[in-house]
């Protein structure tokens, strides 16, 4: 790269090398503090793994481009690649997230109100720094490019040399290398912007290696056994980023859920998610399958919605979130995350109340026939979903005080995070109240319970690691250990042949997503040869 007032033409393996060099050193300062961190910097041997490592990422993002080496396609293929590399630079080092195909998932999923949340100056500042200067000095570089039989021969020469010395440096720094990628797993997802490459080929082939449109029958001979005089109705909120430790039922040592101690609820002290994120869990949770089973499925199938479908009762998805990530495809669902309400959604973004508004009139537009079965509500949370804690608890319920209100939460003491994180807590504790205050007005009609469980947990700083979806291997406990909270009316337990006491004396049993289908389809009822009573969590737990 050279200033416009040293321009010259230039052949296109000068401006990959120089790209590559750049991208290769300034957009990897989060590995270089990682590495100083876990104190490989510390004596010459560690500058060295640092060289290799940078040549190596150097010389494969030659190899790449080079490829991509044509008039039509470098400059745009180099732009891309620093645009990435800036981001995934700038989050590593503000959140200490790394990238794999999970996190890149979420990034394209990730909605208009979520991506507006996590803009700052010093976001801008980054992309600017390291993406637009350098890219608008790429833009104005002139390169001359032969003709195409000899660009070929000049491209395949590029990446056979750059692969060979990539190789090359492997071989020569093996033992260090293998031994700091071993010992240290998260530097191989901080190898910036190749890392992100090696996420999006993965992402791609993923529904490749599924087969296009396939969709399994899942539940498809699905009946409802339900014996009571009054038809099931059972709210399942899917909760947003819960962490179980800071739930008071769980034994938190601040007052985060006075609510719903003071209803007959069980929480359940010992769960675990199958994923970080939302767009692994939820899928997963919803699965038949397990996360084992669900990472190495070979189709999509359906899922829990599809088969309380099949058997007949009428079910309803109310997303106050990014939307529900496939599980809510082929059944009735409401969208209420930007709906105008002028105190529930005073900024655009609706809390968590808004669920619940309107939701008798949402039952009634239902199918009459389902209705008289049973009916299945989906509330899916805005919950605590980060970075703007702040934003998801109303004013009334920011207890704990003072508390961050920026989105780079390092600007903030861990105490400030914290009390932001918990008064969204404190908010979710009077939702879910609300609506177990609003199951008991409904008990004339049905046999009402809530069960409410998150999706996954978060980091709030512990490590300085903020937020959450790291791969699951790496990622701490905080993270995976998430709140399941069961509410069930006398009637349900009644009916259902479940009680609460047996629940509650159940508190520390490990539980995870894995058993929640087949809890859900067993606390219904619903009988279908998918249902595993083993993973059932609610079966042999009759009233006392």
């Amino acid at each position: 790269m050279i200033s416009e007032s040293k321009r010259r033409d230039l052949g296109p393996a000068w401006l990959v090398a120089g790209s590559s060099a750049w991208m290769a050193t300034l957009a990897n300062i989060p590995l270089w503090r990682e590495l100083a961190a876990l104190s490989l910097l510390d004596q010459p041997a560690g500058w060295l793994l640092a060289v290799a490592l940078a040549v190596v990422m150097g010389a494969l993002l030659v190899a790449l481009l080079s490829l991509l080496a044509w008039r039509c396609t470098l400059k745009p293929a180099i732009l891309l690649l620093l645009v990435a590399s800036a981001f995934a630079a700038y989050f590593m080092l503000t959140y200490r997230i790394v990238i794999d195909s999970t996190m890149l998932e979420n990034v394209l999923q990730t909605d208009r109100r979520e991506a507006l949340a996590l803009f700052s100056p010093r976001l801008l500042a980054a992309l600017f720094l390291l993406a637009v200067v350098p890219g608008w000095l790429v833009w104005r570089t002139t390169v001359h490019y032969r003709p195409w039989p000899h660009q070929l021969l000049r491209n395949t020469i590029a990446i056979a040399v750059a692969i060979a010395a990539a190789a090359g440096v492997v071989l020569l720094s093996f033992q260090p290398l293998s031994s700091a990628m071993r010992n240290h797993k998260q530097l191989r997802y901080m190898l910036n912007p190749l890392a992100s490459v090696y996420a999006l080929g993965q992402a791609v082939a993923k529904p490749l290696r599924r087969g296009p449109g396939r969709m399994e029958p899942l539940g498809r001979d699905a009946t409802l056994a339900w014996q009571g005089a009054h038809a099931p109705l059972l709210v399942l909120v899917l909760g947003e980023t819960g962490r179980a430790g800071n739930f008071a039922l769980n034994g938190y040592a601040r007052a985060t859920t006075p609510e719903l101690a003071a209803q007959n609820v069980v929480s359940w002290r010992n769960a675990w998610s199958c994923g970080t994120s939302t767009a692994a869990s939820v899928p997963c949770m919803f699965s038949h399958l397990g996360r084992q089973a669900y990472e190495d499925r070979k189709a999509d199938a359906e899922n829990l919605m599809d088969v309380l479908q099949h058997a007949g009762l009428a079910v309803l998805w109310i997303d106050n979130q990014a939307g529900c990530k496939g599980v809510c495809d082929r059944v009735p669902s409401a969208k209420v995350a930007e709906s105008r309400h002028p105190t529930l959604c005073p900024d655009g973004e609706c809390l968590d109340g808004i669920l619940l508004e309107g939701i008798d009139q949402r039952i009634a537009a239902l199918p009459a026939e389902r209705r008289a079965r049973g009916v299945v509500l989906v509330l899916h949370q805005m919950g605590s979903h980060g970075p703007a804690y702040a934003r998801r608890s109303p004013a009334a319920f920011k207890r704990f005080l003072p508390e961050c209100t920026s989105v780079n939460l390092q600007d903030c003491s861990r105490a400030e995070v914290v009390n932001a994180y918990d008064n969204t807590i404190a908010y979710t504790d009077h939702v879910l109240a609300s609506t177990v205050e609003w199951l008991k007005r409904r008990q004339a009609d049905y046999d009402t319970a809530m069960v409410y469980v998150a999706d996954h947990g978060e980091s709030l700083g512990e490590n300085n690691l903020y937020l959450h979806g790291l791969p699951y291997s790496l990622a701490p406990d905080v993270q995976k250990h998430v709140p399941w909270i069961t509410w069930l009316s006398p009637g349900f337990e009644r009916d259902a042949g479940t009680g609460m006491q047996c629940l509650r004396a159940r508190a520390d049993r490990q539980v995870s997503h894995d058993n929640y289908f087949h809890s859900v389809l067993g606390l219904l009822r619903v009988r279908t040869a998918a249902y595993r009573p083993e993973l059932d969590a609610y079966a042999g737990c009759a009233p006392g």
